[in-house]
């Protein structure tokens, strides 16, 4: 499957970025092929990652790669349509390991926004730390 980042324009914002530091741990990391790159947010809960399509697509899955001991326990993802209303949403529950993890989702949706929420994480101050984001 190919992932729709890098075949659509796309906005990302985030929740937090460790010690404001965008520059070394900002949001791009995650889509810069870049092994040794990541986005790394603050401490605290819930934290976030939100991507703006260009257009709607067909949104039938994702690809996360977390650093082992900051990863999402309890996660929700969303998908909104254009007026930003949600179409779909559903948790997923990932490992606390350092491989790519792929989830496709139960329902297929055509939206505008994806949402990834972490609602808990394996680092008790509420870390994340995410290496490579890919939705397909």
């Amino acid at each position: 499957m190919s992932n729709l980042l890098k075949e659509c324009k796309f906005e990302c914002r985030v929740s937090t970025v460790m010690n404001k530091d965008s520059r070394n741990y900002g949001k791009q990391c995650m889509f810069d092929d870049y092994d040794e790159t990541c986005w790394y947010s603050d401490a605290g809960l819930p934290q976030w990652v939100k991507i703006t399509l260009e257009e709607i697509n067909l949104i039938s899955g994702f690809e996360i790669q977390f650093q082992g001991g900051f990863a999402g326990k309890v996660c929700l993802v969303n998908i909104d349509d254009d007026n930003e209303s949600t179409i779909f949403q559903e948790y997923f529950y990932p490992n606390d390991i350092n491989a790519s993890q792929r989830f496709a989702l139960r329902n297929p949706a055509l939206g505008k926004s994806f949402k990834i929420i972490f609602n808990e994480s394996t680092d008790l101050f509420g870390r994340i730390v995410v290496y490579k984001l890919c939705i397909f």
